[in-house]
């Protein structure tokens, strides 16, 4: 990880621009000098809070790890005591993510693409927050675990994994209600959202 620095109005207007331009045309395409422009920012105070670009790119997934993971968490919470429980507000955080105007897939996946270096930080980080991302259908499934075997869970990760590259595609947030209708026929009679 990235060594934390002290936040200033200068980092976040910079961290906020990388992850909008990162996102939406990939972070080969996106210039540090554009980045400099479009947050209004010199470059000394680009280079006063990230040495390189590569450790800009690691910033901006430790932020949007926090993000998402936060957001699907309150979401699964939200629902934990409903019918379907957390794995239902898991699905529903996921309709809702693709849904959202400025989807364009996993920034992660996206990224690991991109750079094809397995040793690069960022590369490694995605992998951490893919982790992660699994353990919060980990944590869903648990609440079943007298029901189903937690092998499951890598089969739900890919499906889910397979439903973020289906909505990209498509521009469309189906694939999120066909992943929640895959897991249910996967889970059986132990899962009814």
């Amino acid at each position: 990880m990235s060594e934390t620095k002290p936040t200033s109005k200068a980092r976040t207007r910079i961290l906020e621009t990388a992850d909008r331009l990162f996102c939406a045309e990939g972070v080969n395409t996106v210039g540090i000098d554009r980045i400099i422009a479009e947050a209004g920012v010199a470059k000394m105070t680009l280079y006063n809070h990230f040495a390189s670009k590569d450790e800009l790119i690691l910033a901006v997934l430790e932020n949007r790890d926090v993000t998402i993971n936060t957001f699907f968490s309150n979401e699964m919470e939200k629902a934990s005591h409903k019918k379907g429980g957390k794995l239902a507000g898991f699905f529903t955080a996921l309709k809702k993510w693709f849904s959202s105007p400025d989807f364009r897939g996993c920034v992660f996946i996206n990224t690991v693409a991109e750079i094809a270096n397995p040793e690069h930080p960022a590369v490694k980080f995605s992998a951490v927050h893919k982790e992660r991302f699994s353990s919060l259908i980990a944590d869903a499934v648990k609440d079943l675990a007298q029901k189903v075997p937690f092998s499951t869970v890598p089969a739900i990760s890919m499906i889910v994994e397979g439903a973020i590259v289906s909505a990209v595609m498509e521009q469309s947030p189906k694939p999120a209600d066909l992943a929640k209708k895959t897991t249910q026929i996967l889970l059986g009679d132990a899962w009814s959202p």
